[in-house]
């Protein structure tokens, strides 16, 4: 039996039998022609977070960076990456990227044009998914470059991303330790990418979570380069110096998340032969080594803080 098969399978098994009663209970039943689809985002990422685990574990535990006597943050970061790749985000990421190409499209038809998509714009891609489906990655890994710059160039942004760099145990759970806050400018910017490139409603949350394994994988605990590829693909030596104490905040490098040809491209690439502790020393400890909810209600708390100097420091400049 293929994957495709097996996955369509456990998500119609899923489907029948918790999706839909719960469906049939709540009167919900308009959203039962997506709910299959729905199920098979969630086998997907359990999927994702499987192979990323077989992948990763060994990796770590053959050529650690760091070893850690005290794990307790790093199973923080494990319900980051279920919550994020298995639970109630994926599915929220599939509906709403749904009606709102539903909407835009249909908006843009009623105004006379017809919405572009990649295989419209190059004919020649028409009949080869795959290579459509790289392209879109493309698009988005660039995107997600300069969304990244971008966190570490304002204060506030950064007070929210400083909870992703906060971790001193960065292991391959870490990809996903990030804000809520933050998540929601980064599914809003990948949002808007999405529906302008044409991506279709259900490679949308497939496409993030192919990108997301990636990332994990340059997350992870693993004394490892890619040699001559690096300058193509991110490292965990690579992106393991973008996390390093020294380059914390502003000023920081290796900003990719798949593709680190961005980075050459834009001028921050940095192939330093060297793994660097991890972490941010400006950091409080709860956003390094608290509960989930601890980290939520300090990075928010920071965010807000951040938000009334800024707008403070604004209002002192003008002049009166």
């Amino acid at each position: 039996m293929s994957l495709d098969r097996l996955f369509s399978n456990l998500a119609g098994y899923m489907d029948q039998y918790a999706v839909l009663p719960i469906l049939y209970h709540f009167h919900w039943m308009e959203w039962d022609e997506l709910s299959f689809d729905w199920c098979l985002v969630c086998i997907y990422g359990l999927f994702a977070v499987i192979v990323t685990y077989a992948v990763c574990l060994p990796m770590e535990r053959w050529r650690p960076v760091e070893h850690w006597p005290d794990q307790k943050a790093v199973l923080t970061d494990v319900f980051y990456t279920l919550l994020n790749r298995v639970g109630v985000i994926p599915v929220i990421t599939f509906l709403l990227f749904y009606q709102a190409q539903t909407w835009f499209t249909g908006w843009v038809v009623d105004m006379g044009f017809i919405p572009p998509t990649l295989d419209s714009l190059v004919p020649g891609l028409f009949g080869h998914p795959i290579i459509t489906f790289w392209i879109y990655a493309l698009i988005l890994d660039c995107a997600d470059y300069w969304r990244h710059r971008l966190s570490h160039s304002f204060r506030a942004w950064y007070a929210l991303h400083a909870l992703h760099h906060a971790q001193r145990q960065m292991s391959f759970w870490s990809d996903d330790r990030n804000h809520i806050f933050d998540d929601f400018i980064t599914f809003v910017w990948f949002f808007v990418i999405g529906l302008l490139i044409g991506i279709p409603p259900l490679q949308f949350p497939l496409l993030m979570l192919g990108l997301r394994f990636i990332e994990s994988f340059s997350h992870a605990n693993i004394r490892m380069s890619f040699g001559p590829l690096e300058p193509i693909l991110v490292s965990p030596r690579f992106h393991r110096l973008h996390h390093a104490l020294r380059a914390a905040g502003r000023g920081s490098c290796n900003y990719a998340g798949v593709f680190s040809i961005w980075d050459v491209i834009f001028g921050t690439a940095d192939f330093s032969n060297a793994y660097l502790p991890t972490g941010d020393a400006k950091a409080p400890e709860a956003l390094a080594t608290g509960t989930y909810l601890e980290q939520q209600l300090c990075g928010a708390k920071m965010f807000f803080q951040s938000l009334a100097k800024s707008w403070h420091a604004l209002g002192s400049r003008r002049p009166t």
